[in-house]
């Protein structure tokens, strides 16, 4: 196959093109800074030469977007709004116009979609849209306005041979640099892996392994399309998760921390507290009831791997 990331630059990108070129299959980075072979540039909005790569490619899968991971400001906020809309558009325009166009476009949106919830699981087929919960914050619902941009930006394309997916992904466990498991186990090392604000928040989670297993299945299962929870089965409470991470690296010590001590940390580490205190309770019932199967299932053993690697 033939396989174009736009957005491929950054870390999950990069876990997609070995996994891909694992198998023999061409794969192709669409990227503002191009440093290696295989790699093209882009600006993530405008038609360009880049667009010759879309026609005759079997699958497009679109990653691109200001990374989450800032302080949630006026200004960052509308960048992460344009670059998610913008990019997505230029990409469908370039899918429309192909003249062999992509049986397959896989976009990136997120879970972060859905609302800030305890009592039950949000799923695909269920599960409710954030934004309108009683006493939630007003960057945490123009987040969710993101993400519904962003889908209704994919719906709207007129690629009427491509099959369209959009992975609502929960946070993406991998090692190495410039991804959330390492600040994570960065902050559990430290002694700073307790409970924040009480942890009884759920998180989300999928180990990378099974995200990339997951991508190639959607590729194998023609009859997927729409939104599609790309998420372990099994997301559980921020205090249970942080308690599995630190006993797999060994750290007895995990000091809890109030909301507004994480608001101190997050303005320290410039990032922002939804990425904490937002309770994103998904599951992924449109996977498993086409037959995907989970590597990781439960995080105490994906910590295990994680910290092992």
């Amino acid at each position: 196959m033939k396989i174009l990331i736009p957005g491929g630059g950054g870390q999950l990108g990069q876990l997609l093109r070995a996994e891909f070129k694992r198998t023999g299959d061409e794969v192709i980075v669409l990227t503002r800074q191009p440093k290696q072979p295989g790699e093209i540039f882009w600006d993530g909005k405008t038609p360009g030469d880049w667009a010759s790569e879309v026609d005759g490619c079997d699958v497009v899968i679109n990653l691109a977007g200001r990374t989450v991971n800032c302080r949630y400001t006026k200004e960052n906020l509308q960048q992460m709004m344009d670059s998610r809309v913008d990019s997505t558009r230029v990409v469908g325009e370039a899918i429309r116009l192909a003249k062999n166009p992509p049986r397959l476009w896989l976009q990136m949106s997120t879970a972060t979609i859905y609302a800030d919830r305890y009592d039950a699981a949000n799923d695909e087929l269920t599960g409710i849209i954030g934004g309108s919960e009683p006493g939630v914050p007003g960057y945490w619902a123009y987040s969710v306005e993101i993400a519904k941009a962003w889908e209704r930006e994919q719906e709207s394309a007129q690629t009427a041979q491509t099959r369209k997916v959009a992975m609502r992904t929960a946070m993406v466990m991998a090692p190495g640099k410039g991804g959330v498991f390492q600040v994570l186990h960065n902050m559990t090392r430290a002694g700073l892996g307790g409970s924040i604000g009480g942890g009884k928040q759920f998180v989300s989670w999928i180990h990378y392994a099974d995200f990339c297993k997951a991508v190639r299945f959607v590729i194998g299962h023609g009859e997927l399309s729409g939104a599609i929870n790309f998420t372990s089965p099994n997301p559980l409470p921020q205090a249970d998760f942080m308690r599995a991470l630190r006993r797999a690296s060994h750290m007895p010590i995990g000091l809890p921390a109030t909301k507004w001590m994480a608001e101190i940390g997050a303005f320290i580490l410039r990032t922002d507290t939804e990425l904490l205190l937002k309770s994103r309770r998904v599951v992924p019932t449109r996977l498993i009831e086409a037959g995907f199967t989970f590597q990781f299932q439960n995080w105490a053993e994906a910590a295990v791997d994680l910290v092992a690697r």
